[in-house]
This record gives C-alpha cells, structure tokens and sequence, in this order.
C-alpha cells in the first residue's frame, strides 16, 4: 500500500468490471450445461443446489466456488475444462483484493510485490492526491505511513521490513531504462504524516527528486478542476492499474478500463505545475512548516 484513499466512483466502476467478469465465466459455463443438454432445473437437482443457483451464476449475479465449477463440470460431462474455469474465477478473484488478505502477513510481502511489477514495466505512472508515492517517501515518512497502515487494518507490524523493502524499490529510479512521472496533488504538501520534522525532511526529498533524469513530477493544484473524482492509482506500461480503495486493492487490466485511466493520468498531467513552479511550491511548504514548527505561534495581545 502506498498511501490510501478512496472514492466512492471507484469502486462502482470497477466492480461494474468484476461483473462484467463475472457474467462471462457465467456465459462459458451455460454453454457447457447447453452443450450437455441439461436444463438448468436438472443441473441444480444433480449438484444439490437450490435451482435459483444456475441462473444467477450463469448471469453473473453470484459468483460461483471452485467447488461449483468442479460439479458443473462433472455433470456436463466436461472435467477437461476445469483448469481454465477455475483460472478465469482466479483473475476475478484477483481483481478485487480485501486489505485484510493483503496485508495479512505484514506489509513486507505488499512491498515485494510492487517491486516485481515495477521492475517488469518500462513506464511507471502514479498519482496521488493527499500522500507522497512510495518512489519519492523517505524512510522516516515511509515507516508513519506503513505503521498507520498496520495499525488501521489490524496486521502484523513488520514496519522495519516494509520500508527496508520500499527503499529498495526506490532503488529502480536509478537502474535500468524505464521511466517514471509521478503527480501529487497539492493537498499531498500539507498532509501531515509523522509531524512537521519528518514532514520537512520529505518535503526536502522532493526538491531533489525533481533533478532525475528519468523522472518526471508534477504537482496538481488545490484549486484545479478536475473532471472525475480523484483517488490515487499506479499505471504499469498500458496493461495494469492499481487502485486503493479504503477496504481493498483494486487491479485493472481491462484495455479499455486501462486506457480510461491512461487519459485521466494525461488529464492532470496537464493541469500540474513542474520545475520552476513545482520546486516554488514545495519550498513555500517547507517554510510554512519551520515557521509553525513547534505549535501555532501565539495571538499577540
């Protein structure tokens, strides 16, 4: 997890897809009871299921079980098909990933992860509007953020690991070919994540990773106006999306959900402010948190 947020049009956005997915494998699986010249009343009465069960799979509404799939095969006299249902219910399952499962042995693995993802793709494209991506977060930053994260979800906390692991992702902004452009919007200056030291040593942070060669940042403005509702998310190339939802990960690798979010990306690209500008803002949040370090200054009587 990098560093959360959610909006509500996310996620009916995206289980809109896992439907759509959903009534897919429900289509093959018609197909085979079709095949097999059951009815869907028989089919039911032959798997001891209640007969309302077959419709609903095969339109989607419910999402059947490895075991559902197995005795669908079984009485359509189709076991050769079993593999490639069950790999289809996998990819739904994939699509959709509660925290909790996540992060349920730590936030290590997580991390291990992104790294596998990151190093596989020559374009890495991330925006998030209220938090600093994990490619640009200090050590000091990283481990307030995965300790909120522990402590929020209730996992392990392999703190320590985590961030030793984010650091060493870190590390593929200086390796190899790919590029990243990375887009914080400008709330992410004034999120305040450890307090104002930890703040001021992130902030500085940013001030140097503006200088990459293979990097590209931009920061959106608080005042920009945005055309759909912003959450974070990360681009891969042009074939996956991660997007973090408050409960769960979503994973999108639809073409045309992928290019929605390629434009959206491009979208505020074009509305964020770089170099000159960029570094103007950072250095004024810099100061904002010297000057108020400490405590609000007093009213003077």
């Amino acid at each position: 997890m990098e560093a959360g947020n959610a909006v509500h049009g996310v996620r009916h956005d995206v289980t809109g897809s896992i439907h759509q997915q959903r009534e897919a494998l429900g289509g093959r699986l018609r197909e085979l009871r079709l095949d097999a010249g059951l009815s869907g009343a028989e089919l039911a009465r032959r798997s001891g299921w209640h007969q309302t069960k077959v419709p609903k799979i095969e339109y989607g509404k419910i999402k059947p079980s490895r075991d559902d799939i197995r005795s669908w095969c079984e009485h359509c006299n189709a076991l050769d098909r079993i593999p490639d249902l069950v790999a289809g219910l996998d990819n739904i399952d994939a699509a959709y990933q509660e925290w909790r499962k996540v992060l349920g042995t730590g936030t290590k693995r997580r991390q291990h992860a992104l790294v596998g993802l990151t190093e596989a793709a020559e374009i890495i494209r991330i925006y998030n509007p209220y938090f600093m991506p994990g490619f640009l977060q200090t050590a000091e930053y990283a481990a307030v953020v995965l300790q909120n994260v522990s402590s929020f979800y209730r996992t392990p906390g392999d703190i320590e690991a985590g961030v030793a692991k984010r650091l060493e992702r870190q590390q593929l902004m200086y390796r190899g070919n790919r590029r990243f452009h990375l887009l914080i919007g400008e709330q992410a200056l004034s999120t305040t994540v450890g307090g104002d030291p930890v703040m001021i040593g992130q902030l500085d942070r940013l001030l140097a990773v503006t200088g990459l060669p293979r990097v590209s940042f931009g920061i959106v403005s608080a005042a920009a106006e945005i055309p759909f509702p912003p959450t974070n998310f990360s681009m891969f190339d042009n074939t996956t999306v991660l997007v973090e939802g408050i409960s769960a990960e979503l994973t999108i690798t639809q073409p045309r959900e992928v290019d929605m979010y390629g434009r959206a990306f491009d979208i505020l690209a074009m509305m964020s402010v770089t170099g000159d500008a960029a570094r103007g803002l950072i250095r004024t949040a810099i100061e904002r948190r010297r000057q108020f370090r400490g405590g609000l200054p007093r009213t003077r009587r």
